[in-house]
């Protein structure tokens, strides 16, 4: 089995006329190359992470490019793995590729002002820059930018909301956006300057772009940054993070929570230790046995079943929106 794994983050906007006819075709064609990941597909474009040998990715991404001419010469972004990223690979049909769930959020006919990674340091270096990070609550709390601020949301669709009830086009007058690959900047900005927001920036290729370009001592992004993949999390020129995933809940472990005297590796920590019975960690911790076995026959393990699946996904949405309640009770 391999130990090192190519992974390419990609997304455009482009009109594509009945994207479910590709699903199967990408099904068929990313099992014969061994990939991994995920490409969501609807008429406004593609969006997703996918992962292998290289040169099987880039068959792949050419065959895209035959299948659908708006999808030629995708640049994804490049960084690599150790471990295997993902577990299988997925295609998803959807009305958006990335959900904001609001009218008129066109990247292909409005959006912001693109910013390289040097221009971006020159625009959050502007006092009357207000600068907001885009991602999740939890996200944010990985690692963000210096001077940043955590809308506290706990998905993307509830950022307009969040925009209509704290920012004010003749106060706040440059705004600059960022979030992980720059994808939900995309539509984020399409939707601020329909909202009558005059300058708005945002950086090219996300944080993934820019913790490509920087080193640690010349850069403004502060912690790591959270990826929706089994390494978690990256840091500067995009090497392994430190946090891992709570085995329970889903939320981002630093070494410090995997300190506390309630976490199990692969079963809870102390977010979550309070949702589960005895019963559901007997399960969580044979999990864990199973997965180490598995790991030792060089084989992969699903982790659990699909009920099992959906029910720490449930955990992890109630978990996040509890303290995002809780949070904004505070700050109240």
């Amino acid at each position: 089995m391999s130990t090192h794994y190519d992974v390419a983050a990609l997304y455009r906007f482009v009109t594509i006329n009945q994207p479910e006819r590709l699903r199967e075709p990408l099904l068929e064609l990313a099992e014969s190359l061994d990939l991994c990941g995920t490409l969501i597909l609807g008429h406004e474009g593609i969006n997703g992470t996918i992962a292998g040998e290289r040169s099987q990715l880039v068959v792949l991404l050419n065959k895209l490019g035959e299948w659908e001419p708006g999808l030629a010469r995708l640049a994804p972004s490049w960084s690599t793995a150790q471990v295997k990223p993902f577990f299988r690979f997925k295609v998803k049909v959807k009305k958006e590729i990335v959900t904001l769930d609001v009218e008129g959020a066109h990247p292909d006919t409005s959006v912001g002002v693109y910013c390289d990674p040097e221009q971006w340091d020159q625009v959050l270096s502007d006092p009357d820059t207000l600068i907001i990070d885009t991602r999740n609550d939890y996200e944010f709390k990985v690692g963000t930018f210096k001077g940043a601020i955590n809308p506290q949301t706990g998905g993307f669709r509830e950022f307009p909301q969040w925009v209509d009830e704290n920012l004010d086009p003749a106060k706040h007058k440059k705004v600059a956006m960022f979030c992980t690959g720059g994808i939900r900047c995309e539509k984020g900005t399409s939707m601020m300057l329909n909202k009558g927001f005059d300058e708005v920036y945002h950086l090219k290729g996300g944080i993934l772009g820019y913790l490509r370009e920087r080193d640690e001592d010349n850069s403004l992004w502060q912690g790591e940054c959270y990826v929706f993949d089994q390494r978690v999390s990256l840091k500067h020129r995009l090497e392994q993070g430190t946090f891992s995933n709570c085995g329970g809940c889903r939320m981002p472990l630093s070494e410090v929570d995997r300190e506390h005297p309630e976490y199990q590796k692969g079963v809870q920590c102390g977010n979550c230790a309070h949702l589960y019975t005895d019963e559901d960690r007997r399960r969580f911790g044979e999990r864990v046995k199973q997965q180490h076995l598995a790991r030792e026959r060089g084989e992969d393990h699903l982790g659990m079943s699909a009920k099992h699946l959906l029910q720490k996904r449930q955990n992890a949405r109630r978990l996040r929106q509890l303290r995002s309640q809780a949070s904004n009770a505070q700050n109240q």
